[in-house]
């Protein structure tokens, strides 16, 4: 009986040995995917909880204030809020630049020259309560950007923010010596005088989607690797000041569906989470990243916070069954706080750019957009799909109550951006 013991506890180490050296190989295989697969268990047995207006992302969120930033010129003489405001009326100083005079504004954004009758909305300026914004210098800026590459990465948002910096900077270059050319879901702007270069990536959540493609993405069936983002990576490295955001594409209404795996693959195992468990595991593999590339010593992350929607004009006390279309005026309550602007999401973020290892400025513009129900693109737009006799007849269906016109408040987002970046 002693051999056959043996045997048995010799084929028993065998079978042991087999089974790690074949869990080693899945993790070196698979090791983009393997840490989501550990935290996948564990997530879905916590719901998130519906959080208090207390543990919002706060307007003032700094954790860079005793560093010596990147880029930045001085600080300011007290700590002052600019996320914290009302709108003002200027017609002195707004806009900072007119729709014609910008040619890199896509039809999408045109507003006026798609036929909306008022401009109120060009002459709002933001004026935060404590202090005064600096004003916008764009040959500063540009001198500031010399020899360096600026990025931003996210949804069409996004690339709505990134097109009015371009048109904020553009009339400081002459025509010879700026270029604007896209290949792919890359957009790069080249300021040739500079050597510098202003850029746009199309990654809606960041990490790998099936809705990556930068002109065909209108994906109703979404489907993400929140594991996988070398994807996109690979194109950011060198980067100098990276500006991100992901919001929109995850509000389906629906659990995620997320992919282990390749998209390659025959065969796909996919998995639903919790939206917010899915949006964490994709920001902080985007820190990962970010942390591994990034140097604190000599570049600047920027995250900017949800843009609102406004589809329910009974939600700041309009009429029933009514939205964007036809506003014209701030909303003035300054409490007032949409329902496209999911609490628990706004409170991740407040957590997820704690205590990282570098520095993360979120530009906290979700507040003072709430207010701008009047800023919308609505039915003043490129409209790629011919438009039915019954939507003709009733505009509020086909009313863009997410985008945003330009030149208009993102042009603010982007004042935001250059105090933050320059004058923290």
């Amino acid at each position: 009986m002693k051999p056959q013991a043996s045997y048995q506890k010799k084929s028993s180490i065998s079978f042991y040995i087999i089974s790690f050296c074949f869990v080693f190989f899945v993790v070196i295989l698979y090791g983009e995917d393997f840490s989501c697969i550990l935290k996948q268990s564990t997530l879905n047995l916590q719901e998130p909880e519906e959080e208090k207006p207390e543990q919002l992302l706060p307007l003032h969120v700094e954790q860079e204030k005793d560093l010596v930033l990147p880029f930045a010129v001085e600080r300011g003489e007290k700590e002052c809020n600019l996320f914290s405001g009302s709108w003002v009326y200027d017609e002195e100083t707004r806009p900072q630049y007119q729709e014609e005079e910008c040619p890199y504004i896509q039809p999408q954004l045109t507003c006026q020259a798609h036929g909306r009758p008022d401009k109120g909305y060009l002459h709002w300026r933001w004026q935060p309560h404590e202090c005064d914004l600096p004003s916008f210098n764009a040959t500063f800026m540009l001198e500031k950007l010399r020899g360096k590459r600026m990025m931003f990465i996210g949804d069409s948002l996004n690339r709505g923010q990134y097109v009015s910096l371009v048109c904020l900077l553009h009339r400081s270059i002459p025509e010879n010596a700026k270029s604007m050319t896209t290949n792919g879901s890359l957009t790069i702007f080249t300021a040739k005088n500079y050597n510098a270069t202003i850029e746009f990536y199309w990654a809606p959540f960041l990490v790998e989607s099936n809705s990556d493609d930068a002109i065909v993405h209108r994906v109703q069936d979404r489907i993400v690797r929140v594991g996988s983002i070398n994807k996109h990576a690979r194109h950011w490295k060198g980067i100098d000041i990276m500006v991100f955001n992901t919001y929109l594409w995850w509000m389906t209404g629906q659990k995620m569906k997320i992919l282990r795996g390749s998209f390659d693959s025959e065969t796909k195992n996919i998995t639903l989470m919790v939206t917010e468990d899915a949006y964490r595991l994709a920001v902080r593999r985007m820190m990962r990243w970010v942390e591994h590339n990034m140097d604190p010593k000599e570049t600047r992350v920027f995250f900017a916070s949800m843009s609102p929607c406004h589809e329910r004009s009974e939600n700041w006390g309009g009429e029933a069954g009514g939205n964007c279309y036809g506003e014209t005026k701030p909303i003035e309550d300054p409490n007032y706080w949409g329902v496209c602007s999911r609490k628990s999401i706004m409170s991740l973020v407040g957590n997820l750019f704690t205590g990282t290892k570098i520095p993360v400025t979120v530009l906290n513009i979700t507040q003072l957009s709430d207010y701008r129900k009047d800023a919308h693109t609505s039915i003043y737009k490129k409209q790629w799909n011919k438009l039915t006799p019954e939507q003709l007849a009733n505009p509020k269906s086909y009313s863009d109550c997410v985008h945003w016109c330009l030149p208009g408040l993102q042009d603010t987002w982007n004042e935001l951006l250059y105090a933050k970046l320059f004058f923290p």
